[in-house]
């Protein structure tokens, strides 16, 4: 293969020397046709492209098929990312709606929670004020009772006070309140 393209470039060389001879001898015309010029020409286009075809052309093909093939796979790995980058934002965004989703059933709860909390603070409250109120009347009856019960027995001691002054004379102090006491029911009874 070396040995052709060495072959090659020697006609090449052999084949210039005498047309730049004739050239330099001849009209310099642009326009003139010389047959002999012509058949070199073709004669080394066709054994540059012989030898392109045999050393270069196999290479630039094969750089071209794997930059395509590259190219290609990293289009596919682009779609790829693509594809993962929409389902991660889907699961984002689903995972987000979730959250908030939760958030307000949270917030819910710590609602309910509070008005539950709150209900039974007032009925705590309201049992306590119930409590108190119902020692409070029983406090008042007792005191009450125990007003009525020390008034009852200043009026018996003040009536026999007064009835032995009436009399001048004292009587049995235990006969008299038996006395009086009766008395007084009879009155409390009307």
């Amino acid at each position: 293969m070396r040995r052709l393209g060495w072959l090659a470039v020697a006609l090449l060389v052999i084949g210039a020397v005498p047309l730049a001879a004739q050239e330099a001898a001849a009209n310099p015309n642009p326009l003139t046709v010389d047959g002999g010029l012509m058949l070199w020409t073709l004669f080394v286009f066709g054994l540059l492209l012989f030898l392109l075809k045999r050393t270069a052309w196999p290479v630039l093909l094969q750089a071209v098929r794997d930059r395509e093939a590259r190219l290609e796979q990293q289009m596919a790995e682009a779609e790829k990312a693509r594809t993962e980058a929409r389902e991660l934002l889907e699961q984002h965004r689903a995972l987000l709606a979730g959250g908030k989703q939760e958030a307000q059933q949270i917030i819910a709860a710590a609602k309910a929670a509070g008005e539950k909390d709150r209900e039974a603070l007032l009925a705590k409250a309201r049992q306590e004020y119930e409590a108190m109120l119902a020692r409070a009347r029983q406090e008042i009856t007792v005191e009450r009772d125990q007003a009525r019960e020390m008034l009852r027995r200043e009026a018996v001691d003040l009536s026999i006070a007064a009835a032995s002054k009436l009399v001048e004379t004292q009587l049995d102090s235990d006969t008299n309140r038996k006395l009086v006491n009766a008395y007084l029911d009879t009155l409390a009874a009307r």
